[in-house]
């Protein structure tokens, strides 16, 4: 086991305000640190990835493709989440499929865990808007979801609570922090990292927000697809969340045809999602390293926390935890951490 020499006290300069960020931020905080939290854009965070994301707290369901460490790491995020922000709703998940899609959604069922079969009238009970609708459901009672755009505005109030601050329009590096002695950096810049660490590269996810009170969920639907599972998750405000395009391309924007598969699969959810109101369209691109698994590097004083990918909302809160334990401890996880 290798041990730092850092202080309880040290200073932590943290450059990201997403959620890895903001989640580094809150722990350390809590744990004493002086934190300084620098953000390049503005509070509003419209520029982050975390502002496109669909924010599901799904580790069970993430198991059918994900290696095991994102499952890992997500089981202690639930933890974290329920322990931080008690108000987190943790209604479970849905998965469901029509007829040609039942192979995929049998196989689904063998590759995960911790799910019950609700059938017809289960599902009805369960969600009443989809009463009718499909034959059978996957049900995953211990998964939750968080609204990142009022749940990252949440966080910063954490920070500032613990008594950290937090600099938005404050574009720095990690060098550009490197020259206190007795401090710690912590770079969660995701994409923006590249300069220090080239083999990131963005994957993008592609995102539609419907409204329409014909509908009523209490939690995410997930609907087998010949390319991907749709996501239909539930916002405040009679607001829908269609996403789940996983894309290997750094372009922006969202593509004609992903925004016809993805109305088109929700139309197959419910037809009252035909008529709802389109509110937006938007994309944001996901950090990943080559094997698509999160890393947090090590090198002298400097820490970096990226490649969170498409999981950036389930395992950041674990991801923190992590970071805190070596620097105040000197703990390893060799499953996640890497030392220059």
């Amino acid at each position: 086991m290798l041990q730092t020499t850092k202080r309880p006290e040290s200073p932590v300069s943290i450059i990201g305000a997403g959620i890895a960020g903001a989640w580094q931020a809150l722990l350390f905080a809590q744990a004493g640190h002086a934190v300084t939290l620098h953000e390049r854009g503005d509070e509003a965070m419209t520029d982050a990835t975390s502002h496109w994301a669909g924010g599901m707290l799904a580790p069970y369901c993430e198991a059918e493709v994900a290696e095991p460490i994102i499952s890992r790491l997500g089981l202690r995020s639930l933890d974290l989440w329920r322990r931080e922000l008690p108000d987190t709703p943790f209604n479970g998940s849905l998965v469901v499929a029509h007829p040609r899609e039942r192979n995929d959604f049998e196989r689904f069922a063998r590759m995960t865990e911790e799910h019950r079969r609700l059938d017809a009238a289960g599902l009805a009970a369960l969600e009443p808007s989809l009463e009718g609708r499909f034959r059978d459901a996957l049900f995953f009672p211990a998964e939750g979801h968080v609204e990142p755009r009022r749940v990252l505005p949440q966080l910063h109030d954490r920070i500032r609570a613990a008594g950290g601050t937090i600099k938005f329009g404050s574009d720095v590096s990690a060098s550009d922090l490197a020259n206190d002695p007795d401090g710690i950096v912590i770079d969660c810049r995701g994409l923006g990292a590249r300069d220090e660490q080239p083999e990131l590269r963005g994957v993008k996810g592609e995102m539609i927000l419907i409204e329409t009170s014909e509908v009523q969920l209490a939690r995410p639907v997930r609907l087998m697809h010949p390319r991907w599972p749709l996501y239909v998750i539930p916002r405040e405000a009679n607001l829908f969340m269609l996403g789940a395009t996983s894309i290997e391309t750094e372009a922006n924007g969202v593509s004609v045809r992903s925004a016809l598969e993805l109305l088109g699969a929700a139309y197959t959810v419910h037809p009252a999602f035909g008529e709802a109101r389109i509110v937006e369209f938007g994309s944001g691109l996901r950090p990943a390293f080559p094997d698509n698994l999160p890393r947090i590097g090590i090198r002298g004083s400097t820490i970096s926390v990226n490649g969170l990918y498409r999981h950036g909302f389930l395992i950041a809160p674990a991801l923190a935890e992590l970071t805190l334990a070596y620097v105040e401890r000197g703990q390893i996880d060799n499953e996640v951490m890497r030392c220059a």
